[in-house]
């Protein structure tokens, strides 16, 4: 099991290493805050149950993804914890929200500015310094921006091709987010992990075709999810996590009342009868 270890700043060209900012505590504080938090106002977190992610043996990891929704944080910093618990993970967010929230640069985020050559290639320096160590995850909302799941194409930022060529050990993962009300007041989260790619593999494609067979694979596992969420059968998803269901308040205490009139355990969740 990789250990995280507390370790002195750093810095690099006057600007702080994500690596030497991270704290061990933070983290774990946070990833706890983030799960009380989407149980609050959420209803689930739903694995698909052919979207496991392969955790590879060697190498850094790179998870790729694309970015539907503001509580796309929250399902990195949760899925992070769940199923790479041995990598320390990292991931770029918007500078000026950096500032902002400066707690985010203790627990892995670093800021990045891609409209400009300077914020572009101080992106890269930080990514490959996170990428030359085999226990360290890059997270990516690789669309660099907010779309719906339904368009076409993605628009993956070319940075996403170059990123193999800071770690040709890595291994490359397409992540799936979706987000959807079914029967709950909550909305559903829903994820899944696609065919893991090696960096060496890919690094045999010019970064033109490299970028397409990244955006080809992500689309696909994204059509796969959409399909097992429009579904709507449980079946098909894994809980990773599970907030409150019913609706609450005093329409639940008079189903709850009911309920204990009639001699039956209350359950709150919609497709109750009680």
């Amino acid at each position: 099991m990789r250990q995280e270890t507390d370790r002195p700043l750093t810095t690099h060209c006057g600007i702080s290493s994500p690596v030497a900012r991270r704290s061990p505590a933070i983290h774990r504080f946070m990833v706890s805050t983030f799960r009380r938090y989407f149980m609050r106002h959420m209803n689930a977190l739903r694995l698909a149950q052919w979207g496991v992610p392969s955790v590879p043996q060697t190498g850094p990891v790179i998870v790729y993804s694309n970015h539907p929704a503001w509580w796309d944080a929250a399902v990195y910093i949760l899925a992070a914890d769940r199923f790479f618990p041995g990598y320390e993970s990292y991931a770029p967010i918007d500078a000026a929200m950096l500032k902002q929230y400066g707690i985010f640069g203790r627990i892995g985020a670093f800021g990045v500015d891609l409209e400009t050559k300077r914020g572009a290639a101080a992106f890269v320096r930080t990514s490959a310094e996170i990428l030359s160590s085999p226990e360290r995850a890059l997270w990516i909302t690789a669309q660099g921006r907010f779309g719906d799941v339904r368009e076409r194409p993605l628009g993956l930022k070319p940075g996403v091709a170059r990123l193999v060529e800071l770690a040709p050990d890595c291994t490359i993962l397409p992540l799936a987010i979706e987000y959807g009300f079914w029967l709950e007041r909550g909305a559903e989260a829903f994820i899944a992990f696609g065919t893991p790619m090696r960096g060496y593999d890919l690094m045999d494609l010019d970064r033109r075709s490299r970028l397409q067979r990244l955006e080809g694979e992500l689309v696909r596992t994204m059509d796969r999810l959409s399909a097992d969420v429009q579904s709507r059968e449980p079946c098909r998803f894994r809980p990773v996590l599970e907030g409150h269901a019913g609706v609450g308040g005093v329409y639940d205490i008079w189903r709850r009342l009911r309920a204990t009139l009639r001699g039956r355990a209350f359950d709150p969740s919609h497709e109750s009868r009680a």
